[in-house]
């Protein structure tokens, strides 16, 4: 028996979380190597969110009974030459996981399956929240130029991002860190 759509993308989500782990600890160190310590620390939570959310699916299969095969991940982006560079690669990053996440839902929409729907919902507005965080910080960077000091002192601020995993998110495998 083969696993439905629904399930070959879910399974699949497991490895893009991580990936996007994986490529926001490198944003991190890449930031903590620039001493923009807000930045660094900015990624180093998003990373972190990420992992959280690769466990996440897990718990769910896991609870629902099913299988779970962690895989290898990808390559990981660690040369940048400015500022502007990481904070875009986030945001493509944080959109192409949206696009990832639609695609999801829609294949357990049309093979009939509400618990994957429902799973799937915070996810979906977590993804809304996660674009529109990236697109106003790579907005300020831009009109930041080259002071840092401003673009450090708005990420200080603002808290960026620092929402943290909402309340009504689902447990993470292991618990969240």
């Amino acid at each position: 028996m083969t696993d439905s759509r629904y399930l070959q993308l879910l399974r699949e989500q497991i490895g893009h979380e991580f990936d996007a782990h994986q490529q926001y600890v490198a944003i991190a160190v890449w930031f903590d190597g620039q001493d923009l310590p807000q930045l660094a620390r900015h990624y180093y939570r998003q990373a972190i969110e990420e992992r959280n959310h690769a466990l996440m699916i897990v718990r769910y299969l896991l609870d629902r009974g099913l299988q779970v095969e962690i895989p290898s991940g990808g390559p990981v982006r660690n040369d940048f030459t400015s500022v502007l560079d990481p904070i875009s690669l986030a945001l493509a990053q944080e959109q192409q996981v949206t696009e990832q996440i639609e695609a999801i839902f829609r294949a357990a929409r049309e093979e009939g399956d509400a618990l994957g729907e429902q799973f799937l919902l915070w996810f979906l507005k977590e993804q809304v929240e996660e674009v529109a965080s990236a697109t106003t910080l790579r907005t300020v960077a831009t009109r930041a130029g080259d002071n840092l000091f401003d673009l450090e002192n708005y990420v200080a601020r603002e808290q960026v991002g620092d929402g943290g995993e909402s309340a009504d998110a689902p447990a993470a495998a292991g618990g969240a860190i």
